[in-house]
């Protein structure tokens, strides 16, 4: 019973197939390949973005960190919410590789930014002197940390602030099919029809072994990007492999095939949870992330009969326990029905 994170789940068979298929021979290093160019000519085509340009490294913080540098100065501030993954599981990343640049963290319930904070904050900023962080980019998650999910109006919405007052956006999107799976919006309409210049396109936690692909919708930063990657060591020279992941993936939509198995099995395991008289949600079950809580009991049984999960306190008078639930494509139904009836 795998619930800790889509991360702990096997690269999907067809990703394996694909690195063996590219593992003959002999083929052009750091992304000259022939498996690169049909991604980039896939990915422009699936975000209907001619001109995009789009590179592959290994981490999720790499990408955000590498992206985020690439339009936030050492003097800036990068805004974003205060449960970002940026802020809460990088380590620092971003202000590392930006140089210094510094996250402002926006408030707002669910894991999103609240429009409202997010337009006092900006017009605060706005008259900054020299003594304090000008204002750099905004950086989004979508799925967000707390499993919810924002529309393609809710990022053109902040996007759109964040506009106003001449800064970039960047999506960390290490979740991004699940986004697509759960709204049934187009790639295009979540990204840069709503005002994304950069985007985190997630393969790791969406069944490969380690790529995330970042998507730069302003070609004139790929340059730059290509830059840091070297400078930042992230520029692999067996690229091909990273190449093999990133392809078979994008082949027959199955990155949006293997988000939409992850959500549905998150939509199964909610609605037996809410059959649970002593369960219940602290955020709404969208995608493939679950916020739960039950009695301590339903927990101390799921643990010793081996389900792996997130658990957390409410407080010291707390009657019941949390719990991160994470369904990944790989998730069955035989483990959750094994763990419902550990928690009822």
């Amino acid at each position: 019973m795998y619930f800790a994170s889509d991360t702990t789940a096997p690269a999907h068979p067809s990703v394996i197939e694909a690195i063996a298929r590219i593992n003959t021979g002999y083929a052009p290093s750091y992304g000259a390949d022939d498996a690169m160019q049909r991604i980039t000519a896939n990915i422009r085509d699936l975000f209907e973005a001619p001109e995009a340009q789009v590179y592959l490294v290994s981490t999720g913080t790499a990408a955000n960190a590498l992206a985020l540098a690439c339009y936030a100065p050492p003097w800036s501030a990068v805004y974003c919410h205060r449960l970002s993954h940026i802020e809460d599981d990088e380590c620092g990343a971003p202000g590392f590789f930006t140089g210094g640049a510094k996250l402002v963290l926006l408030d707002g319930g669910d894991g999103k930014i609240a429009p409202h904070l997010m337009r006092q904050k900006l017009a605060v900023a706005a008259g900054n002197p020299v003594h304090k962080v000008q204002s750099g980019a905004l950086s989004l998650t979508n799925v967000t940390e707390r499993g919810t999910v924002y529309q393609a109006s809710e990022i053109a919405e902040l996007a759109g602030i964040a506009k106003a007052h001449g800064l970039p956006v960047h999506l960390d999107g290490a979740r991004f099919g699940n986004a697509i799976a759960a709204t049934g919006a187009t790639p295009a309409e979540m990204t840069w029809k709503a005002g994304v210049d950069v985007l985190s396109f997630g393969g790791t936690k969406g069944g490969l072994m380690a790529v995330e692909a970042v998507v730069f919708f302003d070609p004139e930063k790929a340059w730059e990007f290509e830059l840091r990657r070297k400078r930042a060591g992230h520029l692999v020279a067996k690229h091909r492999f990273m190449s093999a992941q990133m392809e078979a993936y994008l082949q027959d939509d199955l990155w949006l095939d293997l988000a939409g198995r992850a959500n549905r099995s998150a939509a199964s395991l909610a609605e037996g949870l809410r059959e649970i008289d002593h369960a219940s949600f602290l955020h709404p079950a969208e995608a493939n992330i679950l916020f739960c809580t039950w009695d301590p009991s339903g927990h101390d049984r799921a643990i010793t009969a081996g389900a792996q999960y997130e658990r957390f306190a409410l407080g010291a008078d707390a009657p019941q326990t949390g719990a991160r639930l994470v369904c990944s494509w790989s998730t069955t139904d035989e483990d959750i029905d094994r763990l419902l009836s550990l928690i009822r």
